[in-house]
């Protein structure tokens, strides 16, 4: 099992990476993928809202990017690589704050909320979206500590 994690070089706020990597690798494990591997970047509003932008035609920043390689084209190609979950630290920081949570936590939560979309949850209609909700608090309770 591996996480790669990547942030930019000259950044300043990032949560503990470390404690990311374990919390991603309990997440692997409760998801049943133990021989998966998973990229996690950490990137600033200004890159996410390029990439959300480009990928979703909605230039802003949001908190979390899902590019699963699960499916399309390139998925025969994948070997154990699930994808790229993309965390805007900065807009977490600021969730992390209206939400009187620790940001290392909500990092965390956004961590589980794009895996969840690389293995093809979603959250467009009621039904997958209550199946996401229970998926995601059933994880969280797994990897919190």
């Amino acid at each position: 099992m591996t996480v790669e994690i990547t942030s930019p070089a000259d950044a300043t706020g990032l949560p503990d990476t470390q404690r990311l990597r374990k919390r991603a690798i309990r997440l692997l494990r409760e998801l049943g993928r133990s021989n998966a591997e998973l990229s996690v970047a950490l990137v600033d509003d200004v890159t996410m809202a390029r990439l959300n932008g480009v990928h979703r035609h909605m230039p802003r920043p949001t908190d979390v990017l899902a590019f699963s390689l699960l499916e399309g084209e390139h998925s025969a190609h994948r070997g154990s690589l699930l994808g790229d979950v993309v965390i805007g630290f900065e807009t977490a920081a600021r969730q992390a704050r209206a939400a009187h949570r620790g940001f290392d936590d909500e990092v965390a939560r956004l961590l589980v909320h794009g895996t969840l979309h690389l293995l093809g949850f979603d959250h467009e209609h009621d039904a997958e979206a209550r199946e996401m909700r229970g998926e995601e608090r059933r994880l969280w309770r797994a990897i919190r500590t």
